[in-house]
């Protein structure tokens, strides 16, 4: 009488454990959406840094683009014609805000 009470006491031990353990079902999911969110970090993070590496390229001295040149100029000495119209881009400020960390 007493060996099948143990023994399902003992099932059930392990049964409780392989849901709600260190290792069990539920951690398990918990751990995949930990690793689903740093995936779309990561992507996020790459689309970011090769938007700006295109940037980079258009500096380079081999194929120095005037246009990239002359917006760096103005961005960073804050100068503007006067009969220049002047539009915010909130994509490049945002790229501006990445690039300074």
């Amino acid at each position: 009488m007493i060996v099948p009470i143990f023994g399902a006491l003992f099932v059930c031990y392990f049964l409780i454990h392989a849901f709600h353990g260190d290792r069990g079902l539920i951690a398990a999911i918990h751990l995949q959406k930990e690793v689903a969110a740093a995936e779309a970090t990561l992507s996020e993070t790459r689309s970011i840094r090769n938007a700006l590496d295109e940037r980079i390229a258009l500096l380079r001295s081999a194929h120095l683009d005037p246009d990239m040149l002359d917006e760096r100029a103005r961005v960073m000495s804050g100068l503007v014609h006067p009969d220049e119209i002047v539009l915010i881009d909130p994509s490049a400020r945002a790229l501006r805000a990445t690039s300074r960390r």
